[in-house]
């Protein structure tokens, strides 16, 4: 553990009345980030590090490429890197600028678990998983548009739902055409907020705000996302699929 880390956890150790008592008062401000810094140093300078802070981030076309792992085995059973190069899927929709999507990787139904799987990402990708299935991405949302700002020339909802739909089959008709934003998928959507800020909006306007490093789980809900800042904000998913009852 560094200096720094120790010194960290140490000095706000010492200020808890109760050594053994759980706050459950949230981290603000420049306590957040001294917490995510002090996490990265114990983890060895690992992805959190790596991560820029919310204020220093940068448009996603001007973010290289994430780098896409993939183990398997050789004809020997012994464990390899398939893969180890950057995203072979990115679809950028151009009627949302900004909108990038980072195909990772899908299965359907139960995965055999051979090691000798061709990678399912040469067929292309699909909107969400069948039953059993899933599917792993990242999204960059683009930022909070300024006031006034309007779309590409010629773009409308129902065009650039049909891009989306083109570059991630199906993705669109998820979409509804009456509340923008709003969509509902058969799926379990495991969710991580990489880097940025997201608000995640439910029914009747119910609203949570997420930060770097927050996480949600949506059981098949209807809702949207909305960037509330000016930067773009950075999002993992894992889509299961499931079936309504």
């Amino acid at each position: 553990m560094s200096k720094f880390s120790w010194r960290w956890l140490s000095r706000h150790k010492s200020k808890s009345p109760d050594a053994g008592a759980c706050s459950c008062e949230p981290f603000e401000g420049r306590d957040r980030r001294q917490l995510l810094q002090a996490l990265s140093a114990i983890a060895g300078g690992g992805a959190l590090a790596a991560i820029p802070q919310s204020s220093d981030a940068k448009d996603a076309s001007e973010l290289p490429p994430p780098k896409r792992v993939v183990t398997g085995r050789d004809g020997a059973g012994k464990s390899v890197f398939k893969s180890f190069d950057v995203t072979s899927k990115v679809v950028e929709i151009d009627a949302n600028p900004g909108l990038t999507f980072y195909e990772l990787y899908m299965t359907e139904g139960v995965p055999g678990l051979t090691g000798l799987e061709p990678d399912p990402m040469l067929k292309g990708t699909k909107a969400f998983p069948g039953p059993g299935g899933t599917v792993f991405r990242l999204i960059s949302y683009p930022p909070r548009r300024p006031e006034g700002w309007k779309p590409p020339p010629g773009v409308t909802m129902e065009s650039g739902l049909r891009e989306l739909s083109d570059k991630v089959p199906g993705m669109g008709d998820h979409f509804e055409h009456d509340a923008p934003g709003m969509h509902t998928s058969d799926t379990i959507d495991y969710g991580v907020v990489v880097r940025g800020e997201m608000t995640l909006e439910l029914d009747d306007g119910q609203k949570v705000h997420l930060r770097q490093g927050d996480c949600v789980v949506q059981n098949g809900t209807r809702h949207r996302w909305r960037n509330p800042l000016p930067e773009p904000c950075l999002m993992a998913f894992i889509s299961i699929g499931g079936k309504r009852s």
